[in-house]
């Protein structure tokens, strides 16, 4: 009888070993990792009142699935706008908030092993992915490999801004070297990507930024940078550094309002402007005479549409493979940042709401 019963002991144990190897791999097998925190939005509302820390137990791998450990995590505005209810993307709620940012592989499903292997540095493929937390379980298909080199501040932001960037001087209008580009909202993270890439390509920046006491400074870093004229919204009218350039053919817009409409005055004939947000919540008015006499045409850019569009796309591994590349030249920066602790989530969502209208160092959860 106690042979009988140690026997079945044994079945038993032996039974549970070999189902959880015909299963693959499991993280409670391989990385000890069984419970994951998140932040959880379950209202649109005040970020710093809706969004809450909670801890769930992780589901286990399956075979076309990846456990992934979060490194970095970015605050973006758009992430900020989706939980506040007033952004294009309304995610069904409860929801896990975050667009971007950069993970480590921990364990892979059986049909994930041919593309990832244990320690491979992945970003989200899906926007609203919910990068705000600490372990994601995910299928593998929804991942993109990164090169190991990237710099965690850079990885957890190239996709979103230097992709809009990117893209925005790429698709729109063919520019050659010695081309100028305009822009409002020129120290935003866009703005500075724009800047970079630009000076990168042999392109000419006139970049715009709103008035303010430190705007000496400012200048400064955007010259820095690679710009090659920054100047204040009340400047650009009067500004005789502009005829030493030719007319822009494309102009970027974030702001908007007055700031757009002088954004299209000084586009050459046919020019075209991009508009790709709206921080001054005001429409653009566009004068009559431009339209008629200039002929300039009026685009608009979304990168989660283009992302969307273009999920396998050949094209969207050739703009990152170009962003690594030029951050590996020391040709893109991050935007300037701040890293903060995920369990001091909320000093990120303080900073990272607009104060009087503009907006500070970008925050960087970190894990």
């Amino acid at each position: 009888m106690v042979w009988s019963r140690v026997t079945a002991s044994r079945m038993v144990s032996y039974k549970r070993t070999m189902l959880m190897c015909t299963l693959g791999r499991r993280y409670f097998m391989t990385s000890g990792v069984r419970y994951g925190s998140s932040l959880v939005y379950s209202e649109y509302g005040d970020p710093e009142k809706v969004v809450q820390m909670t801890q769930q137990e992780l589901p286990v791998v399956n075979s076309k699935q990846v456990l992934v450990k979060m490194l970095a995590a970015t605050v973006n505005p758009a992430d900020i706008n989706t939980i506040q209810g007033v952004y294009a993307v309304k995610p069904s709620l409860p929801s896990i908030p975050g667009n971007e940012g950069i993970g480590e592989v921990l364990v892979l499903g059986k049909e994930a092993e041919d593309y990832f292997q244990p320690g491979d540095r992945v970003i989200p493929r899906l926007n609203a992915w919910g990068t705000w937390r600490t372990h994601a379980v995910a299928d593998f298909t929804d991942l993109i490999k990164i090169p190991p080199d990237i710099a965690l501040a850079t990885g957890a932001t190239i996709a979103v801004n230097p992709g809009t960037a990117y893209r925005m001087l790429k698709d729109f209008v063919p520019l050659k070297h010695g081309d100028t580009v305009i822009q409002n909202g020129a120290n935003s993270a866009v703005g500075q990507a724009v800047i970079q890439i630009a000076a990168a390509w042999g392109l000419k920046t006139i970049n715009v930024v709103r008035d303010r006491p430190s705007v000496m400074n400012l200048k400064q870093k955007l010259l820095d940078l690679g710009g090659t004229v920054v100047l204040t919204e009340s400047e650009i009218r009067k500004s005789e550094e502009l005829k030493a350039f030719p007319k822009p053919s494309l102009g970027l817009n974030c702001v908007s309002g007055k700031s757009g409409t002088e954004i299209l005055r000084q586009l050459a004939p046919r020019g075209v402007m991009v508009t790709y947000g709206g921080m001054s919540r005001q429409p653009v008015t566009v004068p009559v005479g431009l339209l008629i006499f200039n002929d300039v045409a009026l685009k608009g850019f979304w990168m989660t549409r283009w992302n969307k569009e273009h999920y396998n796309h050949p094209k969207r591994q050739e703009m990152l493979d170009d962003l690594f590349q030029l951050a590996r030249d020391d040709l893109l920066q991050p935007p300037e940042h701040s890293l903060v602790p995920f369990d001091s989530y909320l000093v990120a969502l303080k900073n990272a709401m607009p104060k009087d209208g503009m907006l500070g160092k970008k925050q960087i959860l970190v894990f």
